[in-house]
């Protein structure tokens, strides 16, 4: 008997903890919790580059001077491979700095999770996860 009601408990636990976890995916940000959560990928650039110079793609651009760029202070985003940009943002209110996170990204192709929000074209996701995705081919040598 004592097994059973340990089953019981253990497996209403796993329910509970599979149906939270589902909950919680999307929970999106404080200001707005019902912000759908997308994982995108794209290369982890400055914002100038691509915006000004439309040969520049996620996987074919100048590694020089995207990181001269992120040097001076351009904004960091991530340009995905359709040509979208996304502007990392928190998940909290007041907005916190992403520059810190994302600078060992900056040159490398990533997949993020997170709350995507889009204003008028302007996109941005409040980051949950970032990984690099090694397998994926850059030419950084690009004018």
């Amino acid at each position: 008997m004592k097994c059973s009601t340990l089953f019981h408990g253990v497996f209403a636990t796993a329910i509970s903890v599979s149906l939270l976890g589902q909950v919680l995916a999307r929970q999106g940000t404080k200001m707005d919790p019902n912000a759908k959560t997308m994982t995108i990928e794209g290369a982890v650039r400055d914002l100038a580059c691509p915006v000004q110079n439309p040969a520049g793609t996620a996987t074919s651009f100048s590694l020089k001077c995207t990181l001269d760029c992120v040097r001076h202070g351009s904004p960091i985003i991530i340009l995905t491979k359709d040509g979208f940009i996304y502007f990392p943002i928190s998940a909290d209110m007041p907005d916190s700095g992403q520059r810190a996170k994302m600078m060992p990204f900056v040159g490398k192709y990533v997949q993020v999770t997170g709350a995507v929000f889009e204003r008028k074209g302007t996109r941005a996701i409040a980051i949950t996860q970032i990984k690099e995705l090694k397998n994926v081919h850059l030419d950084t040598s690009a004018d």
